[in-house]
């Protein structure tokens, strides 16, 4: 668990410095770089032979792989606008419940077949092919990935000039209702550092249950044996198939309302999942609330990302957006170093998880009573640019639909 942590150390440091580099050599550069260089570190990391060069390793793999999903949201800003953004976000995040998906089953088969099929351990061959996979998702990035619309080859001229004349609008309306432009004042803005903590919270949510809930199954499992560790890893995927189902219906629903009641309403059932969890020794029922917890946290995160575009985002306000979206990320990820610890901590003075999923709770219930209080504000910069009427309540004309 040491280990898992000392990934978070670099990647918090490096987060706001990624996003700049981005806006420096362009997102396709940038973005490969970070994909392959996390890729040859995470297959290096297959050959440690001490638990010291093993910590080595994940902090170097913190540096590397940095700025990665901060540079991603940022790199959507140039592409889509507000309204197709909504989507673009939740395509983008319901990424990450899938490859849970695709990632515990293989996960399990090298544990158990690594040795036989690769001539190594089963836990190193996990870091090799995942390794390995990674450095070529980032060759195909490199080779084919378009900086923006205008050099989007299946886009055709006019479709360009349009792409780029709406963003340029929507850019100029966001300055002229007092969007950050500059990267100081993204960084100083104490909108953005609540922004930033209103995330830790979300996010606060999802790393200490990734990081122990095959062990949680574990225990409320009957399962005993050498197949306990596989079978709990496989079942630990099932809260992200309800995820997955959940953020495409959010989605339809959230396109028509505001980002704040959009981010905030998942965020509930997060919270509530995890305290009934804490009501329930029974595995089945453990697992469909934990589904109903894992599903409100990931489908809170591709909504909050609509609330900073609000203010910091579009062509005119690039530095503002690089920084700002870099540093609520940042801050955001110290949650996988200090949840998992807090967690892990609690579980030890109690004896059980209890406390620990009632205190993750609690975190998420504050980072949604910080969203509902710069709600105001934040929708006011977001009035005919986020295409919702504040005055209008919640479910509104979108001004997008013509695009």
């Amino acid at each position: 668990m040491h280990a898992k942590r000392l990934f978070f150390l670099g990647y918090v440091l490096v987060e706001v410095p990624s996003n700049m580099m981005l806006r420096r050599f362009g997102a396709r550069i940038w973005i490969s770089r970070i994909i392959i260089s996390w890729g040859m570190v995470t297959a290096v990391t297959g050959a440690v032979q001490s638990a010291t060069q093993l910590y080595i390793a994940r902090v170097i793999l913190g540096f590397a792989e940095a700025g990665l999903a901060a540079g991603i949201l940022l790199f959507l800003t140039f592409w889509f606008p507000k309204k197709q953004r909504v989507w673009a976000m939740s395509a983008f995040f319901l990424c990450i419940p899938l490859s849970s998906i695709i990632g515990a089953p293989i996960a399990a088969a090298l544990l158990q077949w690594g040795q036989a099929l690769l001539g190594i351990a089963g836990w190193r061959s996990l870091f090799v092919v995942e390794g390995v996979l990674t450095i070529m998702v980032g060759v195909i990035i490199l080779m084919f990935l378009p900086e923006k619309p205008s050099k989007a080859k299946w886009l055709t001229a006019d479709e360009k000039i349009y792409v780029n004349k709406i963003l340029s609008e929507e850019a100029a309306l966001q300055v002229s209702h007092g969007a950050m432009t500059g990267m100081r004042q993204a960084l100083t803005n104490g909108r953005t550092w609540a922004l930033a903590v209103a995330f830790f919270a979300i996010v606060f949510g999802l790393y200490p249950i990734a990081f122990f809930l095959p062990t949680m199954i574990e225990n409320l499992s009957s399962s005993i044996g050498s197949a306990a560790n596989v079978s709990s890893v496989l079942l630990a995927a099932i809260p992200s198939v309800a995820a997955i189902v959940v953020m495409v219906l959010w989605s339809r629903v959230a396109v028509r309302r505001s980002a704040v009641f959009s981010t905030t309403v998942p965020m509930a059932f997060g919270a509530l999942g995890l305290v009934g969890a804490t009501f329930t020794q029974n595995g089945a029922l453990f697992i469909i609330a934990v589904c109903v917890s894992i599903s409100g946290i990931y489908t809170a995160m591709p909504q909050f990302w609509r609330i900073p575009a609000l203010s910091m985002t579009g062509a005119a306000a690039a530095a503002a957006a690089a920084a700002g979206i870099a540093l609520i990320n940042s801050v955001s990820n110290l949650s996988g170093f200090i949840g998992p610890y807090v967690t892990g901590a609690i579980e030890t003075a109690t004896g059980s998880y209890t406390y620990a999923l009632l205190t993750i709770a609690a975190v998420i219930v504050v980072g949604l009573i910080i969203l509902l209080t710069v709600k105001r504000r934040a929708e006011t910069l977001g009035v005919r640019g986020d295409g919702i009427a504040v005055n209008s309540g919640d479910v509104a004309t979108d001004s997008a639909d013509k695009l």
